[in-house]
């Protein structure tokens, strides 16, 4: 269709609509998950900007490229077209198209191993973030970076990073962010056995996940916090959080939550000695398993119920149990 190498201003807006009309496909394709044709289609729209020589657009059309690779799990392919697209954004001075290639230079450096670069990358990006004082972008950066640093293992520097995120987040008030950087906060405290400190965080962001009607997050930040306090030996504090829990999953109709639920609850009632208690959580979670028809969950709760029978005394009931697990 566009044959002569300097197009003529007639060819030249025809070539720059049908790149545009590409481009858009692609996104929309991209948006679809439909991953496969939105590369070519974008690759198309790349070649005919390329041909017309808009700068601006090839750089925008480059990180689509890039997000799509990256989405493919092609992150050399991510990495290339984010390299041209920075290079671009550099010439045409475009900082926040700098941002975007540079996260994604980062995010798919990570993801090869090659922590270095990632690093590297996501600290260029976070600097030229805070110079256009785009305060998500730099908040992304923060995460992104927290990311890399926890595949090293170095947990002291992540929780800095979570911090320094959480504080843009509260600046912004977003909600939803604040939630998600709490618990990861959490994470790593409980991961450096700081149990104190991740219990603060998960008690935070227990109330935000409450306030927003975040049923899944709740039922999993009980969960961190009952396990947090069975840490400290704060034993009590742990069944009521595994008793919350428990109603949650209960009003969802989660029972494989309702089974774990039970089961921490007869595993903490033992901890403490109250196996009269203990069994009475298990003998719960043996009739919903059985209604269930979970015939590997009966068979280890059968098992746990003979242990507390024994641990009582009751001999007779232990039997009994031993009995049904034959």
């Amino acid at each position: 269709m566009f044959t002569s190498s300097t197009p003529n201003p007639q060819e030249q807006d025809d070539c720059q609509s049908e790149a545009f009309r590409l481009w858009q496909q692609g996104v929309q394709q991209q948006q679809a998950g439909e991953l496969a044709v939105a590369m070519k289609s974008l690759q198309q729209s790349l070649v005919l900007f390329q041909t017309v020589r808009d700068c601006q657009k090839q750089a925008q059309v480059l990180c689509c490229l890039a997000l799509v690779a990256y989405t493919l799990g092609d992150y050399e392919g991510a990495i290339s077209y984010s390299h041209e697209c920075l290079s671009l954004a550099q010439d045409i001075k475009d900082l926040q198209m700098q941002v975007q290639a540079l996260s994604h230079l980062g995010n798919a450096y990570r993801h090869l191993g090659d922590n270095h670069k990632a690093i590297e990358s996501l600290q260029v990006c976070l600097q030229v973030a805070q110079q256009l004082q785009d305060e998500r972008s730099q908040v992304a950066a923060l995460n992104n970076l927290g990311l890399v640093y926890k595949a090293l293992n170095d947990i002291p520097q992540t929780i800095e990073l979570q911090q320094q995120s959480l504080k843009i987040i509260r600046q912004l008030q977003d909600h939803c962010g604040e939630e998600q950087v709490l618990k990861n906060l959490g994470n790593c405290c409980y991961a450096l056995g700081y149990y104190a400190k991740a219990i603060d965080y998960y008690e935070q962001c227990l109330a935000i996940a409450r306030s927003l009607n975040h049923s899944r997050s709740a039922i999993q930040l009980l969960k961190n916090l009952g396990n947090a306090c069975h840490a400290m030996g704060e034993y009590s504090k742990a069944i009521v959080h595994h008793e919350e829990r428990l109603q949650l999953a209960q009003q969802i109709q989660d029972t494989r939550t309702q089974e774990q639920c039970l089961d921490s609850l007869g595993i903490t009632c033992e901890t403490l000695g109250d196996y009269t208690k203990a069994i009475i959580y298990y003998e719960k979670r043996l009739e919903l398993a059985r209604s269930l028809n979970r015939r590997s969950n009966e068979q280890q709760i059968l098992a746990s119920l003979k242990v507390a029978c024994y641990a009582l005394g009751d001999y007779v009931k232990a039997m009994e149990y031993q009995q049904q697990m034959k």
